[in-house]
């Protein structure tokens, strides 16, 4: 599983709507498991354990999209940012006294289920780093651009287009008009580089076109944090 599968960042966004009052509780969990198919965390089923997390004081639900070497959005510990790095993403549970990270797998039950397990692990404090949605943007035109500088100097085959469509992770009601932009343009860049192709160059041909795209990921990851957390933002401007 990995960031492109977009059950962590569906539940971010359809779970901050519905703690902000936009969603009901059925609208959120049906979205999701719309998406990622039945879900538990632990042994739970996701409604009744999103319903607990809310009787336990929940107040938000944090994106984290880490990559090795950049654990964006996670603060420990060793063994919850492991997990999250292996599969690419995870969820924060912001409460009042405790901060609760989920990870997603797939649950496998018998020949025929296929849903997501939530593992459950606890969780550092809030990262207060992560760029806001203005500076996200900035930072992915940027690095569109110095990407587009350093590929044109690569003389490879022609490639086919790579698609460019939605993951399916779209942001909720209640998040602002920008969010929405910002999160739609990341993730088809996302797809895009998922769908980079190397066939017919050169090793230096790689190691350039390599280098162009890591900083690219880095931005689009940071640029998809952002825009989930913008609801969090005051009157975050369009």
């Amino acid at each position: 599983m990995r960031p492109e599968s977009p059950v962590c960042p569906s539940l971010v966004a359809w779970g901050n709507a519905w703690l902000a009052g936009h969603v009901g509780l059925d609208e959120a969990a049906d979205h999701v498991e719309s998406i990622a198919g039945p879900a538990v965390a632990g042994e739970v089923p996701l409604r009744k354990y999103l319903a607990n997390l809310r009787s336990g004081g929940l107040r938000g639900f944090r994106l984290a999209l880490p990559a090795p070497g950049d654990p964006l959005g996670l603060s420990g510990p060793a063994s919850f940012n492991s997990a999250a790095v292996d599969v690419g993403q995870a969820v924060i549970a912001v409460l009042d006294d405790r901060n609760i990270g989920l990870v997603p797998a797939q649950d496998l039950r018998g020949s025929s289920y296929v849903g997501i397990r939530l593992d459950v692990h606890d969780s550092g404090p809030i990262r207060h780093d992560l760029p806001s949605l203005s500076e996200a943007e900035r930072d992915l035109s940027d690095a569109i651009r110095s990407a587009t500088d350093a590929l044109t100097t690569v003389d490879g085959p022609a490639q086919a287009r790579p698609p460019v469509g939605s993951l399916g992770g779209e942001l909720a009601p209640g998040y602002p008009a920008r969010a929405h932009r910002v999160s739609t343009l990341a993730t088809r860049l996302a797809l895009a580089l998922r769908a980079a192709d190397e066939r017919g160059l050169t090793s230096g041909q790689i190691a350039a076109r390599g280098a162009a795209l890591r900083e690219l990921d880095r931005a689009v990851r940071r640029a998809l944090v952002a825009a989930h957390h913008a609801i969090f933002e005051p009157l975050a401007s369009p």
